[in-house]
C-alpha cells in the first residue's frame, strides 16, 4: 500500500468507516438498512430468525414496516437525525437498537441503517433501573412541587347533557384551546371553579400552576400585596426577602379570581394594567415585570348591574367579558339529576368509607322536587349527610326527605275518587299518566332503564315524570 494512502485523510476516514460497519455488523445481534423510500435494501444473516424470514430475499425491497412493525427506521432516513439508543419489541423480545442515517459523498441522506445491539436486557439492567428510579424520583419531585397548586378536575368531573350544561362544556372547551380571559357568570354552588380547573387541565398551560383567589375573602388592607407581591422591606413590618403575589406564582399558568365582582376600585385599575400590558409592579417597587398568566374570572352577581350603580368599571368589564359562559342552576337541569348525583357519589365514597354507596329511585324523586338554591355544592352536602346517617349505604326517599328543608318531604298519594264523580280533563289525564308510569315500575320491579323502554321514552324523561307525580320506584337502585 504506498505510504501516501495512508496519510490521506479521505482513505482514513473511509476505511475507518468501513471497519466501525465491519465491528458492528460481527459484534451486533442483527442489522438491517433501508433507502430514502424506506425499502429494505440490506439485512444480515443473523437477523433472519428474529425477523421470522428464512433468507434474506423475503426482506429486500418492501417497505421496512412489512418488515419490523412500528420501525423508527423510515424516521431516520427522512429527518437525518439519528436514535443512539432505544428499546424495541420485536416478537415479544425487547432489543437494544441503535438507527443512524446513511449519506453519500455530497452529506445527501440515502438512507438508514439500524443495529440490534443485544438481544436481551440482562446486561442492562443496572442501567435501566438507575434510569428507572431516576423517572421515578422526577415524577414524585412534580407532584410534590406543583401538589398546592394542582388543578384536578377536568370537563368530565362536569356532568350532564341538558343545553344549557352542554353549551357551556363547548364553550369552555373553545377556550381551552386559546388564552382568552374568561368569565364564568352563576349562581352560587354551580361548579365555576371545577370549570375553571377544566379549561386550565385541557390547555397548554396545564402543566404549570393553577392558584385560586376568593376576592371577596381577602381584607382590602392587603388585597394589593397578594396579588402583585410586596418588595423587600416596602412597608413597616413586610418581610425583608420580599414576597411573591398570586400573578408571579401563577405565571404561566392560569389564576382564578373567584367573586370578582367583589374587588375594590382601586384595584381594578391594576388588574385592568396587568390583563392589558402582560406586567406587574409590586408594591414598594418601582420595577415592572412581565407575567404570562390566563385569567379566567368568575362570579354569583350581575355585573353589568354592578358597572351601572359605579361599583365596577366599565373597561375591566369587557376586558374580562371576552368570552362569558353561563353555568345553568341544577333546577334547570334536573333530567341530569341522576348522574350527577352518581358523580358526587363517587367522589364522596372516594374520600369516606361509603364504598357500597346507592340511590334509589324514590331518593331521586324526591330530591328532583327541591329548588336547590346552594345548587350542586347544596347537593353534595345533603348526599353526604344521608350517607352518614344511612345504615346500608343505600339511599331511599325517607333517608333524603329527613334532611331536606321543611317543606319538601315525600307527599302522600291524593286520596281515590268516590264512584260517579266527573273530574276535569286535565285532571283525570294526569292520573292516566301516574298510573301507567305505576304500572311500567311494578312490571320492570323497579328497573327504571327497563320501565322506560317498555314505555318508550327516555330514562331522564321517566325520572322527571317521577319527580312531577312524586312516585318512588321500588327496591332497584341505580
Amino acid at each position: 500500500m504506498p505510504a501516501s494512502s495512508i496519510s490521506d485523510p479521505a482513505y482514513l476516514r473511509a476505511r475507518a468507516m468501513e471497519t466501525l460497519f465491519e465491528r458492528l455488523e460481527k459484534l451486533c445481534e442483527g442489522a438491517i438498512a433501508i433507502d430514502r423510500g424506506g425499502r429494505v435494501v440490506y439485512v444480515n444473516e443473523k437477523y433472519l430468525a428474529a425477523l421470522g424470514l428464512k433468507r434474506i430475499s423475503e426482506a429486500i425491497g418492501r417497505p421496512i414496516e412489512e418488515v419490523i412493525p412500528n420501525s423508527l427506521m423510515r424516521k431516520v432516513a427522512e429527518t437525518g437525525e439519528p436514535i443512539l439508543l432505544d428499546i424495541m419489541e420485536l416478537g415479544g423480545e425487547q432489543l437494544v437498537v441503535t438507527r443512524m442515517p446513511i449519506e453519500d459523498e455530497s452529506g445527501t441522506v440515502i438512507g438508514a441503517i439500524g443495529f440490534v445491539l443485544y438481544d436481551h436486557l440482562e446486561s442492562l439492567k443496572p442501567l435501566l433501573a438507575r434510569v428507572a428510579q431516576l423517572e421515578s424520583d422526577l415524577r414524585l419531585a412534580r407532584r410534590q412541587l406543583s401538589n398546592a397548586r394542582a388543578a384536578r378536575f377536568t370537563f368530565a368531573d362536569y356532568v350532564g347533557t341538558t343545553p344549557a350544561i352542554a353549551q357551556a362544556k363547548a364553550l369552555a372547551s373553545r377556550a381551552a384551546r386559546q388564552s382568552v380571559t374568561v368569565l364564568l357568570t352563576g349562581e352560587t354552588g354551580t361548579g365555576k371553579e371545577m370549570l375553571a380547573q377544566a379549561i386550565h387541565n385541557a390547555s397548554t398551560r396545564a402543566e404549570k400552576p393553577f392558584v385560586s383567589v376568593n376576592v371577596a375573602a381577602i381584607p382590602d388592607t392587603l388585597i394589593e400585596s397578594e396579588f402583585f407581591g410586596t418588595a423587600p422591606g416596602a412597608y413597616t413590618g413586610a418581610d425583608r426577602r420580599g414576597r411573591e403575589g398570586k400573578f408571579r406564582i401563577a405565571d404561566g399558568g392560569t389564576l382564578f379570581l373567584d367573586e370578582i365582582g367583589e374587588m375594590p376600585l382601586q384595584l381594578q385599575a391594576k388588574l385592568l394594567r396587568v390583563l392589558q400590558e402582560r406586567e406587574i409592579e409590586p408594591l414598594g417597587s418601582d420595577k415592572i415585570s412581565k407575567v404570562d398568566v390566563r385569567v379566567v374570572a368568575a362570579t354569583n352577581v350581575d355585573l353589568r348591574k354592578r358597572v351601572s350603580d359605579g361599583a365596577f368599571r366599565p373597561d375591566l368589564y369587557y376586558r374580562l367579558n371576552v368570552l362569558s359562559i353561563d353555568l345553568p342552576p341544577l333546577r334547570q337541569c334536573l333530567e341530569d339529576l341522576p348522574d350527577i348525583c352518581a358523580r358526587l357519589l363517587e367522589d364522596i365514597s372516594a374520600s369516606g368509607d361509603y364504598v357500597k354507596a346507592k340511590i334509589t329511585p324514590s331518593a331521586l324523586s324526591a330530591l328532583a322536587r327541591y329548588d336547590w338554591p346552594g345548587n350542586v355544592r347544596e347537593l353534595r352536602n345533603i348526599l353526604e349527610r344521608a350517607l352518614i346517617l344511612s345504615d346500608s349505604g343505600r339511599l331511599t326517599g325517607e333517608d333524603v326527605a329527613r334532611i331536606l328543608p321543611v317543606g319538601t318531604e315525600i307527599k302522600p298519594a291524593a286520596p281515590e275518587r268516590a264512584a260517579g264523580i266527573v273530574v276535569p280533563y286535565a285532571e283525570a289525564e294526569a292520573e292516566f299518566e301516574k298510573h301507567t308510569l305505576e304500572q311500567a315500575l311494578a312490571a320492570s320491579n323497579g328497573q327504571i332503564s327497563e320501565a322506560a323502554r317498555m314505555l318508550r321514552i327516555s330514562r331522564a324523561t321517566f325520572y322527571k315524570k317521577l319527580a312531577k307525580f312524586g312516585l318512588a320506584s321500588g327496591p332497584a337502585s341505580v
